[in-house]
């Protein structure tokens, strides 16, 4: 007999060999039905796993992350085996689940069109009647990769080739479809009654532009038509607040082919939305005693290797120039800091010197793959709000505590507080390549860090293999609008960079010591942070950061003198505003304002001419009414002084 601790802290006791899916059944019959996966002392296992001694054992539905995982990748087998039934020729790649859904990627001559989405959701229902029992089943090396080719399924014998030698070779077979995969799998296909295919992609198989293009088909699935129906439609409203569709409709940005992917141009509007982020930042770095330093755009290849970057980060750099040709080559900066470490080096430091904060607004260069470019949010050359803090040890606290209260007050005042959660990031002693070979200071700097997030009480994950290659990290995470995860802004802790540029102070006792650097951002990227806006705010951005705040509308061109005088006088406060003196209705014209998401609309007419007012109609309230003119600039100031959101 073994012990079965189960998730409320009960014990059970059965024999061993139990299978999760026997204990469910046990629990509860109506468990055991919506029971999608196992945990065993904190490892997710397929339903059909054997329990042979004591364990901490909990059942896995729908409603968690792991059950979930486990019911859309048994829709993934399902999408696989309709395209086989449909079309025979096709070979299968990989299919797992991710987070709002699945895909499979699949070699097939030509792509897949609508039409045959629909035949091939059409085919999955089938599949789903059929009630097709699902089994797993192991085959010694050898055999799996005869299997796989006599199946004729290349892309299945290149993944058991590259699986370790001691690995378990798994398969899970329904009907006649079979598909090499480590689960775990739901016990029948019965379940799976609301899914829906949802785009076909290209994908280059393993992520490598060096090999075959795949057609990748993507999909969703649930327990409930209902909560299909929610998804999609939050996938529709995704689609109307993408930037990358809006950004272009409202004049925002653009993209030229003969310029290349992942370098946007920012049209005037775009171009005002960053250039008052990127004052609002300065003035507040300014205020809390960052010194301004402006730095080149590239260096020489010596600068990077002293950093470490020509070791490290080389592949994600744009080279001038050939070794090989004994050229002298320069790089396009990946990032600011070892330009600012040059600055401090400049002169002998004292401890009084410290903490030195450098902060500038940085133009940098990375050289991401093309299929990884997404408007603004993934780009080769952007601009971010890049500082550098040197501090004595026993001001790292302080410092860092600093730090995040300035991203705090960025983030709130954009709006984006409840957007974001913290992620500290640490490496991977494993991956040698990655990171500098320090073990003893990796594992003292992430203690210190650990130390200091714990007591700022930030909620935050924890994440191996994430941290920069000199340092750990807190990583502020934002999802965009499609449910992508990236990193908007980071603050780090550096212990290895100071040593490699020889960057010391004059302590109290007269000795040279070694400072800590912080890295970090304030309001990180630019273009990455107006593309969240756009989408946090479907364009209609709050007053202080909308490019265009009021639009003045005049009834007929006989008032076109007034609206010269409204214009001008709300220019004299600083109010970005236009005149609107086409030809048209008022109506028309009104719902042009709406769809550019301005702010504010001041129609005037005879009556407004004559008593120095404006009719007001706002975003927020429609139509207002007549005011006197001088009110509503004193209340549109104060609204924009405010940033009120």
């Amino acid at each position: 007999m073994i012990k079965i601790r189960l998730k409320d802290g009960s014990v059970k006791e059965y024999e061993a060999g139990i299978s999760i899916i026997e204990i469910a059944k046990d629990l509860s019959e109506g468990l055991a039905r919506v029971a999608c996966a196992g945990s065993v002392n904190g490892k997710t296992v397929d339903l059909r796993y054997e329990v042979n001694e004591d364990s901490d054992v909990s059942i896995l539905t729908f409603d968690d992350a792991e059950g979930k995982w486990a019911f859309r990748h048994t829709t993934t087998h399902i999408l696989a085996q309709a395209v086989k039934r449909l079309f025979p020729e096709v070979k299968l790649a990989i299919g797992p689940a991710i987070e709002e859904g699945f895909y499979y990627d699949f070699d097939k001559e030509g792509s897949f069109s609508a039409e045959d989405l629909e035949k091939i959701e059409a085919e999955m229902k089938k599949i789903v009647k059929e009630d097709l029992v699902i089994e797993r089943f192991e085959l010694p090396r050898e055999e799996a990769i005869k299997f796989m080719e006599e199946k004729g399924e290349p892309y299945k014998v290149e993944l058991i080739n590259d699986l370790p030698e001691d690995a378990v070779i798994s398969f899970y077979k329904m009907g006649e479809f079979v598909d090499l995969c480590a689960g775990p799998h739901l016990m029948s296909t019965k379940p799976v009654k609301a899914f829906k295919l949802t785009q076909v992609a290209g994908a280059y198989w393993r992520g490598s532009e060096k090999n075959k293009m795949l057609s990748r088909i993507y999909g969703t699935a649930y327990t409930k038509k209902a909560d299909l129906d929610e998804y999609l439609a939050r996938v529709e409203e995704a689609k109307k607040r993408d930037h990358n569709k809006l950004g272009r409709e409202l004049e925002l940005f653009m993209t030229a082919e003969c310029i290349g992917s992942g370098l946007p141009l920012l049209m005037p509007k775009g171009a005002k939305i960053v250039q008052l982020l990127q004052r609002f930042v300065e003035d507040e770095e300014e205020k809390r005693g960052y010194l301004l330093t402006k730095t080149p755009l590239m260096a020489k290849s010596d600068l990077y290797k002293i950093s470490g970057h020509w070791d490290h980060y080389k592949d994600g750099m744009f080279i001038l120039g050939d070794e090989e040709k004994d050229e002298e080559v320069m790089a396009l900066r990946p990032m600011t800091c070892p330009f600012q470490f040059q600055i401090y080096n400049s002169r002998q430091r004292s401890y009084r010197d410290l903490p030195l904060r450098y902060g500038e607004t940085s133009t940098l260069f990375r050289n991401e793959s093309s299929g990884e470019m997404h408007g603004l949010i993934r780009v080769r050359q952007f601009t971010i709000s890049e500082g550098h803090l040197v501090v004595r040890p026993d001001q790292l606290e302080d410092e860092f505590r600093g730090v995040v209260d300035l991203v705090n007050y960025m983030l709130k005042t954009l709006g984006l507080q409840d957007d974001v959660t913290y992620r500290f990031s640490k490496w991977d002693p494993k991956n040698k390549e990655k990171y500098i070979d320090n073990p003893e200071a990796w594992e003292d700097t992430q203690i210190k860090m650990k130390n200091i997030l714990d007591h700022l009480q930030i909620n935050y994950t924890e994440a191996d293999d994430e941290a920069a290659f000199y340092g750990p990290k807190l990583d502020i995470q934002c999802r965009n609008v499609h449910g992508k995860e990236d990193t908007i802004i980071t603050v780090q802790i550096d212990f290895a960079l100071p040593e490699r540029f020889n960057m010391t102070y004059v302590d109290k006792d007269g000795e040279k010591k070694r400072p800590y650097v912080i890295h970090r951002t304030s309001i990180g990227c630019y273009e990455r942070t107006l593309a969240l806006l756009i989408e946090k705010y479907a364009g209609a951005f709050p007053t202080w950061l909308a490019p265009v705040q009021v639009k003045v509308l005049p009834i007929s061109e006989k008032y076109h003198d007034y609206v010269d005088k409204v214009v001008s006088d709300l220019k004299a406060v600083g109010v970005r505003v236009e005149p609107d003196y086409r030809a048209e209705k008022i109506g028309y014209k009104i719902r042009e304002a709406r769809m550019e998401r301005i702010p504010y609309m001041l129609i005037v007419g005879e009556k407004e001419a004559a008593e120095n007012a404006v009719s007001v109609r706002s975003r927020k309230n429609d139509d207002e009414g007549s005011m006197p003119l001088d009110s509503f600039i004193g209340r549109i100031v104060r609204e924009i002084a405010s940033k009120e959101l």
